[in-house]
């Protein structure tokens, strides 16, 4: 009686185990099937590259626009950008960066041209109260000033571009008195920080303490100490009141940064181009 019992146990066993392999996995369908049809349901995607935005530092910043600001390259034949916002180069492109005009205008993030002059003028300040500029410089006039947009671009890696508004005392208002008043400046379009600039001021070089000026200055863009740049050449300048230094970036890059001053004209400088 016994072995009977155990015998049936196990023939029923078998039958379950044969009925839910034959009819189990189509059940669990229909009941996921009933479970998801006709309702909303909410997952998180992680979409590799949509609505990416890559963040450069300060100092990849700095180098990008100093190569592109050397090389003079404006490039506008063969230079397209997508609608995410991409840099590209047609093939007979030969260049590394490229600065070139952005006609498409800022973005959503970036300084208008109405609002870059009242930027232009923070940023200013800011180098007023760091001491690199003078609290006698003038004030930018809207009236007496032109702003242009560029974009100086890696064209190896286009994600690597910097926007800049190039703001300069108008060539058309012959009549204004150039004393102290900012003459050039290129202003980040997203930050509105202040990379390089010419003003006349009344300061004289004996006036200017380089190594002092260009720590402060390094400071207020939030770069790395910047070194003496010892393979500078005297006649790499038309005025023989400059010192050059080197702020290294990241994968070693390196900008050139020059403090100068023309003795005539009394006009300091910090500019980014070698």
């Amino acid at each position: 009686m016994k072995k009977r019992m155990l015998n049936l146990f196990f023939l029923t066993l078998v039958a379950l185990t044969v009925g839910v392999s034959i009819w189990g996995p189509e059940a669990l369908s229909n009941y996921q099937d009933r479970y998801f049809l006709g309702k909303t349901h909410l997952q998180q995607v992680e979409i590799s590259g949509e609505g990416f935005r890559y963040e450069m530092s300060p100092a990849e910043k700095l180098f990008v626009l100093s190569r592109a600001m050397t090389g003079q390259k404006t490039a506008e034949e063969g230079f397209k950008m997508d609608e995410r916002g991409e840099a590209s180069f047609g093939a007979e492109w030969g260049g590394t960066y490229a600065l070139v005009v952005n006609h498409r205008g800022p973005g959503k993030e970036e300084v208008s041209s109405a609002e870059i002059y009242g930027i232009c003028n923070e940023g200013l300040k800011e180098l007023k109260a760091a001491g690199i500029l003078p609290g006698s410089l003038l004030e930018v006039d809207p009236e007496l000033y032109d702003a242009v947009l560029y974009s100086a671009i890696d064209v190896r890696e286009p994600r690597n571009s910097v926007a800049v508004w190039q703001v300069s005392l108008s060539d058309s208002r012959r009549d204004v008195r150039k004393d102290n008043r900012l003459m050039e400046a290129y202003v980040d379009a997203e930050d509105g920080k202040i990379y390089q600039f010419y003003a006349r001021t009344e300061r004289e070089w004996e006036d200017l303490n380089p190594d002092e000026l260009i720590q402060s200055w390094s400071r207020y863009l939030k770069l790395p100490s910047p070194l003496e740049y010892k393979e500078a050449s005297p006649l790499s300048e038309a005025t023989p009141y400059f010192k050059k230094y080197e702020v290294l970036g990241n994968l070693e890059e390196k900008t050139v940064v020059t403090v100068g001053f023309y003795e005539g004209i009394r006009e300091m400088f910090v500019r980014i181009e070698e």
